[in-house]
């Protein structure tokens, strides 16, 4: 089940869990081989209907029909499990509250128990606007980039959840690490999902790429 920063909609929706769905190329201006790659994942109807049976009275949800994987979700599931052999369910991202994003990942907590994985797809920097050519050219990483890194790696070392929830006005490197917040919020998604949110969580993936942040996160 993965959240991606690409989706972005209210009320909560999932993608269509047909076998072999189209993907969403979400993104332009790009060689037309991007538009011609296929990831053909296997039927998640019964992972759909999980998914749904979780969510309470009080959160509409809407099945959507013909939705598939956004780049978000699509580009990280190639790398990490490129024979495409495992269902996949993506469900939007219906708002940005970090409280009300929490209290949706608490709901799917259980899907880890029945080994499914969770993932929220973003990025821990995503200042694009504020890209120069010495961080394309020569990787420089700007002090609002590796700032804002490494209060959050600090955040999630401590299991800090308030801390992170406060990243608007906490934040060193605001609002250039994100002139707006999707790329970041997938987070509370995956913090919900955890047995204990406030344990620290193990960094897998840290680093830049053009000097953006990169860092990537896995909780018990």
């Amino acid at each position: 089940m993965i959240v991606s920063a690409h989706w972005e909609d209210a009320p909560l929706m999932l993608s269509a869990p047909a076998a072999g769905t189209p993907l969403y190329y979400d993104f332009g201006g790009f060689h037309r081989r991007y538009y011609q790659m296929r990831y053909a994942t296997p039927d998640a109807t019964g992972l759909t209907a999980r998914i749904a049976a979780m969510m309470p009275d009080t959160e509409p949800l809407h099945q959507h029909p013909t939705r598939g994987l956004d780049h978000g979700a699509w580009i990280p599931l190639m790398a990490m499990y490129p024979l495409a052999d495992i269902p996949v369910v993506q469900m939007s991202m219906p708002t940005h509250d970090p409280q009300r994003l929490l209290a949706l990942g608490r709901r799917l907590a259980p899907l880890r128990d029945e080994g499914i994985l969770v993932i929220g797809s973003g990025f821990m920097v995503h200042g694009l606007p504020h890209i120069t050519r010495d961080m394309m050219l020569h990787g420089t990483v700007p002090a609002w980039s590796s700032g804002f890194d490494d209060w959050a790696a600090d955040a999630l070392a401590r299991g800090d959840i308030d801390e992170l929830a406060a990243y608007a006005t906490r934040t060193p490197g605001m609002p250039y690490a994100h002139p707006t917040p999707e790329h970041y919020l997938p987070i509370f998604i995956t913090l919900g999902t955890a047995q204990n949110p406030e344990q620290p969580a193990r960094t897998v993936i840290d680093g830049y790429m053009a000097g953006l942040a990169k860092r990537s996160f896995q909780l018990t």
